[in-house]
């Protein structure tokens, strides 16, 4: 079977809508920047977006946000089980005992997803990464650490998807050698250092690890710190321990039975 050629117009569109997303008040110039678009093209985009009612426009600033309507592109989705209420204790234990924010990201198409963070519990933080803000799926350390635990097949059909949609760039060529994939698979985490993709890009970087659900990774946790507080080699050492000790513990809960994961009071009520 003929592999099918992504449609590049629409996905510019989700990129743009996805970056307004992301923001606050954006002006069009912002969007382009994002999403690495032409001015024109972005604003042809946005104005379609407006037409079909997701994306609004303050008219005395010229900037623009999304509607309620957005919320109607997430009703068919289901989510995967209690993952986040599982993961929540441990990232806040996380938090309070290393200061620096947790996120919980989950993989969709070429990004990975912020499902859940502790950003809002910790002062070391910029801002607050929302559920639903979406980073590149090769230029982040959650991406990374996905991608480099699933199976062969699966990352090679997900590569060729991104080198049909972008340029070919030096991660996902070191990812098609496996380079990288044995070296994360090896340390047990993936890394990124000065953070790109982010609300103050270059300030923060990262290190992620695996969760897995009967031996199928579903999601990272990921430790967000200043990048000009210490070196990446000092932040392994502080935290990926305590990092990969959190995701095994949950990747056990995930694989319990259901039974074994109820609150005591929904246990007897079954009973």
């Amino acid at each position: 079977m003929e592999r099918s050629v992504p449609i590049r117009s629409v996905s510019r569109s989700i990129a743009v809508l996805q970056a307004i997303n992301r923001g606050e008040w954006l002006t069009v110039m912002e969007i382009s920047k994002a999403v690495d678009l032409p001015y024109p093209t972005t604003f042809r985009i946005i104005q379609t977006l407006m037409h079909e009612g997701l994306v609004a426009c303050e008219a005395s600033c010229k900037r623009y946000r999304v509607t309620a309507l957005v919320q109607s592109l997430a009703l068919g989705y289901t989510d995967h089980g209690n993952l986040i209420s599982l993961a929540r204790p441990r990232m806040v234990e996380l938090t309070q005992k290393h200061a620096w924010p947790i996120s919980l990201t989950t993989h969709v198409g070429r990004s990975m997803i912020v499902r859940d963070s502790t950003h809002t519990l910790s002062s070391l933080t910029f801002c607050n990464y929302a559920p639903g803000y979406s980073l590149p799926l090769l230029e982040c350390a959650s991406g990374h650490a996905f991608l480099a635990h699933i199976g062969a097949e699966e990352r090679l059909s997900l590569l060729t998807g991104l080198e049909a949609y972008d340029r070919r760039t030096p991660m996902l060529d070191m990812f098609k050698s496996e380079r990288l994939v044995q070296n994360v698979r090896e340390n047990g985490y993936a890394t990124w250092e000065r953070n790109p993709h982010t609300q103050f890009p270059g300030k923060t970087s990262s290190i992620a690890v695996p969760v897995f659900d009967k031996g199928a990774v579903v999601a990272t946790l990921t430790l967000v710190f200043f990048a000009t507080a210490l070196p990446m080699a000092e932040a392994v050492r502080r935290y990926a321990d305590d990092l990969k000790a959190a995701a095994r513990e949950l990747s056990l809960q995930l694989a319990a039975p259901a039974s074994v994961n109820q609150p005591a009071t929904e246990a007897l009520a079954v009973a």
